[in-house]
């Protein structure tokens, strides 16, 4: 497998609402001066502490900060799933988003339905914050076509792909290109490096509403500011 030229813009990620929607990292010039405030604030500030997650897990020169964005890159990688991702695992997360709006919906409707089974509620209500990102790199392609690919795409299980990110990730990789699982003919990217995640933005916010049973879909309204 191969890395090849990707370039897309207004990838769609959709995140709960209850993040801040301006973090420190937006905040902070350089790594050298995230660097002072770790001194200053000898870690019992819960804010910061918080927002920095693993971060001393990934190497300085993947930092971001200083522009708009910065926190919620930083936060997908420093707050990885305690169980891993389809391409990432515990000890670090991955920039995950969906080239078509659709897919961004299937997929966190996919992890809040889950977690709504775990703890037995059946009416719901979830907000999310969508984020437009663009990129402008190489990463590496999967095809649903291919057989070989069709393990790392199981909709049941991520075991598969986790060790491929894992490879791939070791060799360099800068991420995945591959077809959604949860929206058919949609296509997702999983990024590896936080610089490549490009021209973040805050966009619309959703509501979903689930009436009695998990097993439809839930209504879909877009919030507006008044």
């Amino acid at each position: 497998m191969q890395a090849k030229a990707f370039r897309l813009q207004d990838s769609c990620r959709l995140i709960p609402s209850r993040y801040p929607t301006v973090g420190i990292l937006d905040e902070i010039a350089t790594p050298q001066d995230l660097r002072a405030i770790w001194d200053l604030e000898s870690w019992t500030n819960d804010r910061i502490s918080s927002e920095f997650g693993i971060l001393t897990r990934i190497p300085e020169s993947e930092w971001v900060t200083g522009r708009p964005g910065s926190t919620v890159i930083m936060a997908a990688f420093c707050h990885p799933n305690p169980v891993g991702a389809r391409f990432s695992g515990p000890d670090r997360g991955a920039w995950y988003a969906a080239k078509e709006l659709d897919a961004g919906h299937a997929e966190s409707i996919f992890h809040r339905v889950q977690y709504f089974r775990e703890i037995g509620v059946t009416d719901a209500r979830a907000q999310t914050r969508l984020y437009l990102a663009d990129f402008d790199t190489r990463m590496h392609f999967l095809s649903g076509r291919n057989p070989g690919h069709r393990a790392y795409l199981d909709p049941d299980s991520h075991e598969s792909g986790q060790r491929l990110g894992c490879d791939l990730f070791k060799q360099g990789s800068n991420g995945i290109v591959y077809p959604s699982v949860r929206k058919p003919g949609a296509t997702c990217v999983a990024c590896f490096r936080p610089p490549l995640v490009l021209n973040v933005r805050q966009s619309k916010h959703f509501e979903y509403e689930w009436h009695g049973s998990l097993e439809s879909p839930p209504a879909i309204r877009e919030l507006k500011t008044r």
